[in-house]
């Protein structure tokens, strides 16, 4: 073995940064190196091509070790373990405690139950869990704020009953008062009275976690990812040091947090975000803790969910490719717990087909890939290491400026943090617009075919489930909220309008000239106008633009796409324009050097990389469907 690994060595000598860049640079011939390969993230800094050794001298990343302060690399020490959950929505109680006796069968080792606040009583308890062993699963429940308290009372008193050993069990009760501030807009009940009260009515269940940072809540309205982790860290402190200063020790308040994170598809920066949360969050406990209080309470708990925002309705199983990314960095990055998202979620109340999927996801994961086997396997990785540094950084300088802002309650109060996470919205939806985003089968590559049939998006709900009104009451917003639309809502509004108007343009490829440029051209512009739900009819080209025209009034178009090289339009176009004579609507599918004597020449239509999808294509739309 040490001749082999010797001969490697002499086969594969060293190579420098310096000569790596000699080497890249004389392969860009003259273009520039920052603007070719270097990736300005969303998140405020930049990620170089490629990583080396020297790449992490000063990383303190590299220094923990598993299962040890700072927790960077994982609360476990000899496995990657975490719980495969599944929420239930609690509208009948025998067949939710049916359900989750049937997927415990399954796979799924954590449950979480949607309980409506009026319905909470210890009888419901009682037939919920009938039949689930408490020890062997993760417990959670979500209820409206007023009745969280009343529902630990009757669990503990259940468990209790039960003869368990209330030691041994683990769960939680989502109580997140600063969430319905963010997504409801309004404050109900006393933060600091109702934190306390679920911390002494759950003393006894050590493993039960009662107070939430819901994240997630942020991810799914398309947060960028140093934000969500930077106003989760402003989040967690802000309850941390209320509870604090009302009395309660702060290794009790940290004992009982719980983080539910979204996970969104940008792969590694998803892994390096959960590991950089744990870092930060023990430095922050860190500095709550007295001399004799257990480092362990600097552990943070972290579910994750796979995001919403990047759900589409049309080419709906791309969500599972999604969701699937999602699940792998979520492991990978050393995660408690897991919900998959059904891939039909933003369109309908998931089946069991899209559920089983879900569960199954996680569960190939453990059992066919073995992501439960290693301990932070990405250490030492010289890219994520840098990353994991780097998101760090631009999430504790977001976390302090909300902190010199007065606290995270503050910044809700005011409206800032919705206001900036809303921007973000905003400008991912124009990327999204723009294609600088993808969503694969929505803005690029969407099936030419697919119709949504009776598929509509699903509005959002309730904190409790139960829609906008429940609990006897409206809820009026009284502090700006979240806008939670997914990214691709509006194509998706685009392309319902055009299907349901009854009338489905054709927008028919006349392709001339130059094979390579026609053909590219082609299937760019076919992608582009099916992101509309347009038909396209491509070709294998013309002799002539009479030809073509001729072709294309008889297939009965709507559109008429000219297709071919940019020094070849100088010919083509106005003769092709004329020929047409206004019988279609008329595109050039390129942006050539002569399109202002082409605009002169009465087009006016020109598809290219820097349009506007959406835009472009509304407009198209309010042309041919009056």
């Amino acid at each position: 073995m040490a001749d082999i690994k010797e001969k490697l060595f002499s086969d594969f000598p060293p190579v420098s940064t310096d000569s790596w860049m000699e080497k890249v640079t004389a392969d860009l011939k003259g273009a520039d190196f920052e603007k070719k390969l270097v990736w300005r993230t969303n998140e405020g800094f930049k990620v170089k091509p490629f990583y080396r050794k020297e790449d992490l001298e000063g990383l303190k990343t590299t220094e923990a070790l598993p299962g040890e302060f700072p927790y960077l690399r994982g609360n476990r020490k000899d496995n990657n373990e975490w719980l495969v959950r599944q929420d239930i929505h609690v509208d009948d109680v025998r067949e939710a405690n049916a359900k989750a006796l049937d997927i415990l069968n399954k796979g799924i080792d954590s449950l979480g139950f949607r309980i409506r606040g009026k319905e909470v009583s210890a009888e419901l308890v009682e037939a919920l869990l009938e039949g689930i062993c408490a020890d062997c699963v993760e417990l959670n429940f979500s209820t409206c704020q007023g009745h969280v308290v009343e529902l630990a009372q009757i669990l503990t008193a259940y468990f209790q009953k039960k003869g368990y050993d209330l030691s041994k069990l683990k769960g939680s009760i989502n109580y997140d008062y600063l969430n319905m501030m963010l997504v409801k807009g309004k404050e109900k009940g006393d933060l600091v009275e109702t934190a306390k009260a679920l911390i002494e009515a759950t003393e006894a269940l050590p493993g039960y976690k009662v107070i939430c940072v819901n994240a997630l809540s942020l991810n799914n309205a398309g947060a960028y990812i140093y934000q969500e982790l930077g106003y989760a860290l402003a989040w967690g402190n802000e309850y941390l040091n209320q509870l604090a200063e009302a009395g309660v020790p702060a290794a009790k308040v940290a004992k009982k947090m719980k983080f539910n994170f979204g996970v969104g598809s940008n792969y590694f920066m998803e892994i390096a975000k959960f590991r950089a949360a744990r870092m930060l969050w023990a430095d922050i406990v860190a500095q709550y803790l007295k001399e004799d209080d257990c480092k362990c309470a600097a552990q943070m708990h972290v579910h994750a969910e796979t995001s919403t925002f990047n759900l589409t309705v049309f080419d709906a199983y791309v969500n599972l490719l999604r969701t699937q990314t999602e699940a792998m960095s979520a492991a990978l990055g050393g995660v408690d717990s897991m919900t998959v998202t059904p891939f039909d979620k933003a369109y309908e109340t998931p089946d069991d087909f899209s559920e089983r999927l879900a569960r199954n996801q996680q569960l190939l994961l453990k059992e066919e890939s073995h992501f439960d086997k290693v301990v932070d396997p990405a250490a030492g990785s010289y890219y994520i290491e840098n990353l994991t540094a780097s998101i760090a950084k631009q999430a504790w300088d977001l976390f302090l400026a909300v902190e010199d802002e007065g606290g995270f309650y503050a910044s809700v109060k005011a409206g800032k943090v919705q206001e900036t996470v809303n921007a973000s919205n905003k400008a991912r939806h124009e990327a999204v617009a723009r294609r600088k985003e993808i969503l694969l089968g929505t803005n690029q590559y969407p099936n030419f075919t697919e119709l949504a049939g009776d598929k509509r998006p699903l509005e959002a709900t309730c904190c409790c489930g139960g829609g906008h009104h429940h609990e006897g009451h409206t809820c009026e917003k009284t502090i700006p909220t979240l806008v939670s639309d997914r990214a691709a809502s509006e194509f998706e509004a685009l392309r319902l309008q055009t299907e349901t108007s009854g009338k489905r343009p054709k927008a028919f490829m006349l392709t001339i000239g130059n094979l390579a440029m026609r053909q590219a051209r082609a299937q760019f512009s076919c992608n582009f106008l099916a992101c509309a739900g347009y038909e396209v009819i491509d070709n294998l080209g013309f002799a002539t633009v009479e030809e073509g025209v001729e072709a294309a009034i008889a297939a009965k178009a709507d559109i008429v796409v000219l297709c071919s090289s940019d020094d070849e339009y100088a010919q083509y176009a106005i003769p092709a324009y004329q020929a047409l004579n206004g019988r279609a609507m008329f595109i050039v599918a390129g942006a050539p050097a002569c399109m202002d004597e082409l605009k002169a020449a009465g087009i006016e239509n020109f598809i290219h990389v820097r349009v506007n999808v959406l835009e472009t294509l509304k407009e198209y739309n309010a042309k041919l469907l009056k």
